[in-house]
């Protein structure tokens, strides 16, 4: 049974250390989903090719963050690996039956994954996490979805330009988007260009991604909107749409 223990132990440590990585990596200005999968992958060391591996790799603190996440994870999975073969190796020198063992495992492993979605321990855990990575770290902590105010629909989010939607071939000044309550964040135009907090004579171009700040009900009918009459009055009813809801702030 000191070998089950011993691997629980190791499995809860490989659970506190990612956490950790997916905490610090929030902290870089990467969301929560990316951050966790990057995280995960890197202490298990798959090594996933995306795009949000380059984010990381281009990054001097993700990078180290990652590779001291990496360096976790070879030693926990070879002490897993270790653990749980002398679990059940040594079968004439453990009294405890092979089947109670089994059970031990499992009930561990089960407590351990609804430890990990706990959404209460998860949050005091995440302001944990980020109490000690401001103290005893040199990392700029920063909570960005607070900074955003990313609460209730209001998100960041990606929108791709095609040659038939309404912004197509249109300055930022001639759109208003900000009168619909969105904002322009950046461009990233084709050739890796960004354009970061563009002007209002920046034309949007086709195949543009523009990252954009607002409701997300908003970027839903923005993305099918089309050139033409229609998205002319689609414009107008969404400006009128986010005037009565400043009204009611």
């Amino acid at each position: 049974m000191l070998s089950i223990i011993t691997l629980l132990i190791v499995l809860s440590l490989s659970f506190l250390v990612t956490r950790f990585a997916t905490v610090a990596l929030t902290y870089t200005g990467l969301s929560k989903q990316v951050a966790r999968f990057q995280a995960r992958s890197a202490f298990t060391g798959v090594g996933f090719t995306t795009s949000e591996s380059e984010q990381i790799v281009n990054h001097p603190v993700r990078r180290k963050i990652l590779l001291t996440l990496m360096l976790f994870g070879n030693a926990g999975i070879i002490s897993v690996v270790a653990t749980l073969v002398a679990t059940f190796i040594n079968l004439d020198s453990e009294t405890v039956p092979i089947y109670l063992r089994l059970l031990a495992l499992f009930l561990g492993i089960i407590g351990l994954w609804a430890f990990s979605k706990n959404q209460w321990i998860d949050r005091r855990l995440s302001k944990f996490i980020g109490w000690a990575l401001k103290k005893y770290t040199h990392l700029d902590v920063r909570d960005y979805a607070e900074l955003l105010h990313m609460a209730g629909e209001y998100k960041v989010a990606e929108l791709f330009i095609e040659p038939s939607d309404w912004l197509e071939d249109k300055t930022l000044q001639e759109v208003r988007l900000q009168d619909e309550g969105i904002m322009v964040l950046g461009i990233n135009r084709t050739g890796g260009h960004y354009i970061g907090a563009p002007h209002g004579q920046i034309r949007i171009c086709s195949e543009d991604t523009l990252i954009l700040y607002g409701r997300e009900s908003s970027f839903d009918e923005l993305d099918h909107r089309q050139k033409g009459r229609k998205g002319d009055l689609n414009h107008q009813k969404a400006i009128e749409l986010q005037r009565r809801i400043q009204e009611h702030i």
